[in-house]
């Protein structure tokens, strides 16, 4: 019998548990325990039931969220930087204009999360994002590899199908082994970005910076290069550079590295 991994089992929690309960938590009461938080004493929000209550704006960084229920709530423009937030369950979250840098999100489900315009600057991301809205995010110094040390858990990655990474900024981000399949990067910023053994097929780079990424055993079939910057771009270990759809129409191709 196989068994399943963590993300299944959170992606299965995510969409059995019931959601007809009220949440534990209103707005008022919420804001009330953040006014008395400090750092020694953070609001204890541990596996509270917040879902879809309006939390757009607050500042979360003396909070402690660990494990909470936060599906289609609402933290827009929200102040969580710096935070844990381990094994939530963020499914169709809104953290637009939120600031998560330098954040830990390992193992929770933010499909269709919108994350358009968040600052998730050096942040630590290990979850299952396919179709999430990061149009515009700034990924700079990510840290959204896979997790080498869980490969007994099953591979550990960032899962980003079918995200929207449009106009992104993941310059200097670690991306290896990321599940990119089918993403948008249109016009994304990729500078000296680590996309090792990345799985990009389908995905859509047209117009995007990829000078200096390192892109070497990557997944590349039908991936879309048209006017793609590929000054440096390492290409180490693609056998068949004819799998890589519009390569002639990219920009700098002269300067890409291949084996």
């Amino acid at each position: 019998m196989k068994i399943p991994t963590l993300f299944t089992s959170l992606f299965l929690l995510a969409l059995n548990t019931s959601s007809t309960l009220a949440a534990d938590l209103d707005r008022a009461q919420i804001e009330q325990l953040l006014s008395k938080a400090t750092k020694e004493k953070p609001a204890d929000l541990r596996r509270k039931d917040l879902r879809g209550v309006d939390l757009s704006g607050l500042d979360f960084r003396h909070a402690d969220l660990w494990g909470a229920d936060l599906r289609k709530a609402d933290f827009s423009n929200s102040n969580l930087s710096g935070l844990v937030l381990d094994l939530t369950v963020m499914t169709g979250i809104n953290l637009s204009g939120a600031d998560l840098s330098n954040s830990s999100v390992f193992g929770v489900s933010l499909v269709k999360a919108n994350l358009s315009k968040a600052n998730l600057r050096g942040s630590r991301f290990i979850a299952v994002m396919d179709g999430a809205n990061l149009k515009g995010a700034d990924l700079r110094d990510a840290n959204w590899g896979a997790d080498m040390k869980n490969q007994p858990m099953g591979l550990m990655r960032a899962n980003l199908k079918g995200a929207d990474l449009t106009g992104a900024n993941l310059a200097g981000a670690n991306l290896s082994r990321a599940m990119l399949r089918l993403a948008k990067l249109n016009g994304a910023n990729l500078q000296n970005a680590n996309l090792m053994v990345a799985d990009m097929a389908g995905a859509d780079l047209t117009g995007a910076d990829l000078s200096g990424a390192d892109l070497s055993q990557a997944k590349l079939l039908d991936t879309d290069f048209s006017q793609a910057n590929l000054a440096g771009t390492k290409f180490h270990g693609i056998k068949d550079k004819a799998e890589l759809r519009s390569l002639e129409k990219s920009k700098n191709l002269d300067q890409a590295l291949f084996d």
